[in-house]
């Protein structure tokens, strides 16, 4: 197994983690602990591992948001709920979500206890946290028992840290925040434009001076819009290298866990689709291909 194989698997299982930003029971649980209706539900609940940072930090480990969104509710969500309390809150809005989008039949199967068990493998072999802040804070949040509590735990901790390692990557590139927003809707294979310019709160004027840049670095066709020559190659040396820096925890697992692990969450994964848990706008034209 090689670093880009690995590298598939995760993006295989991201919506089963990722469908925390977009189910009503987060909002429903966010709220009841104090926090305000809108995006700084998604901004406190991911970063609140990390203690009470400012927006500066939160800025910095989600990278590809406008600054001004995160001001807008970071610190103000400290003041209205604790981190703890916001914490225990993800994983009773996970727990419920799951039980009810998947079936308590599901959840209690040995299926999903041997996904738990595998993913669990790969996640406590990450070598460490040197450079990798939001996965070095969900760390240290107490592993859950139950077990598809445990498989999203798991599958958080890996997926954070490859966001750090994606962020290096980046940065290493020469994109930005929004450099990398916009390259990235242009391969077709992650989020639609127009949802990723909004969702990421950035203006259609900002955008476009965005997307100028980028022509002048002739990373942007001017004509169409997509990625040049150039452009493509430097993506793809972003996304090799991040497989790189997200491979080792996976390695530790093993080609035949890694085969078995994306077998047994497969469907669950197309049962989130075929209930349209996200937007139907979310995705590019190409999304699913690999890149």
């Amino acid at each position: 197994m090689d670093a880009q194989t690995a590298g598939r698997a995760g993006r295989s299982l991201e919506l089963l983690h990722s469908l925390g930003y977009f189910v009503p029971e987060t909002e429903h649980e966010l709220v009841a602990v104090g926090l305000e209706r809108g995006r700084m539900l998604y901004f406190a609940g991911r970063s609140a591992p990390l203690g009470t940072p400012p927006a500066s930090v939160v800025t910095a480990t989600f990278y590809n948001f406008n600054p001004e969104l995160i001001e807008s509710v970071v610190p103000r969500a400290w003041e209205l709920a604790t981190p703890r309390s916001i914490v225990e809150a993800r994983y009773r809005a996970i727990d419920a979500a799951y039980v009810r989008l998947l079936g308590r039949d599901v959840i209690d199967s040995a299926e999903m206890a041997e996904a738990a068990e595998l993913i669990s493998i790969a996640a406590q072999n990450i070598p460490g946290v040197s450079g990798r802040p939001l996965y070095a804070a969900w760390a240290a949040v107490d592993w859950p028992t139950a077990q598809h509590l445990v498989f999203w735990h798991a599958l958080t901790l890996l997926r954070e840290y490859r966001g750090d390692g994606h962020i290096a990557a980046l940065a290493t590139a020469g994109l930005d925040g929004l450099d990398s927003l916009i390259t990235h809707t242009a391969t077709g294979i992650g989020f639609e434009e127009d949802f990723a310019r909004k969702r990421r709160g950035w203006s259609a004027e900002q955008w476009k001076d965005g997307v100028a840049s980028l022509e002048d670095r002739e990373l942007l066709d001017r004509r169409t819009g997509a990625l040049t020559e150039e452009g493509r190659e430097l993506r793809e040396v972003v996304e090799d290298l991040t497989d790189e820096l997200a491979f080792a925890p996976w390695e530790a697992l093993g080609e035949s866990g890694v085969a078995r692990l994306t077998e047994l969450a497969a469907p669950w994964r197309t049962s989130l689709l075929e209930q349209e848990v996200f937007p139907a706008a979310l995705f590019g034209p190409r999304f699913g291909e690999a890149r």
